[in-house]
């Protein structure tokens, strides 16, 4: 896996780091199996993939590398069972962690795949960001959607890809309309498509 280095700063996770503990502290044990738009993944899968993600990006952050960064994500069919508790907290650890400049400097690593600091960053925020949307449609929830400024970042690190599936990362791109709204455009830009139902 290849990345194209942006140049992107900084940017503060905190809010849609919180939008998606919102999101998690609203979904029912009996939505679990709800299908999701990730064909692999149900909600309960999803969930368990957010609390993952967490771990590792907070990781990447504070470069402190082991089994976190260096092991490949994998999916698991169900959260922990204290996930309620403990997927919020992890999000808030992540969102601290990128606050920190040292974070978004030199070179990092997650899933066993080495990328420079800055991108990383934008791949750990292109996670929540995509997986809370994913969350909130899967649950039939409202998504408090972070800024624009958040979202045009988001917009312009995911175009920077090709429109070609990428393992792991997101399925080919599906056309958006050019005046649909920036999230609209950007989940387009992950392969999903968000005036399709889901199931």
């Amino acid at each position: 896996m290849s990345f194209l280095v942006v140049g992107m700063g900084m940017i503060d996770m905190t809010a849609s780091c919180a939008a998606v503990s919102r999101l998690l502290g609203q979904v029912n044990d009996d939505q679990l199996g709800a299908a999701t738009p990730c064909a692999e993944m149900n909600l309960g899968a999803l969930v368990a993939h957010i609390g993952g993600l967490a771990l590792a990006f907070e990781a990447a952050a504070r470069k402190d590398f082991g089994p976190l960064t260096d092991t490949p994500p994998e999916i698991v069919d169900a959260p922990e069972p204290d996930w309620r508790q403990t997927y919020p907290a992890r999000l808030a650890a992540l969102a601290a962690a990128w606050r920190e400049p040292g974070a978004w400097q030199g070179m990092s690593r997650a899933g066993s795949v080495d990328f420079p600091a800055d991108v990383g960053g934008m791949i750990a925020l292109t996670e929540v960001v995509v997986h809370g949307w994913d969350l909130a449609v899967s649950a039939g929830l409202d998504y408090d959607a972070p800024g624009e400024e958040t979202l045009a970042a988001v917009h312009g690190h995911v175009a920077t890809f090709t429109a070609e599936p990428i393992e792991g990362l997101f399925g080919p791109a599906v056309p958006v309309p050019e005046h649909a709204p920036l999230l609209d455009r950007v989940v387009g830009l992950t392969g999903r498509d968000p005036g399709r139902p889901i199931g």
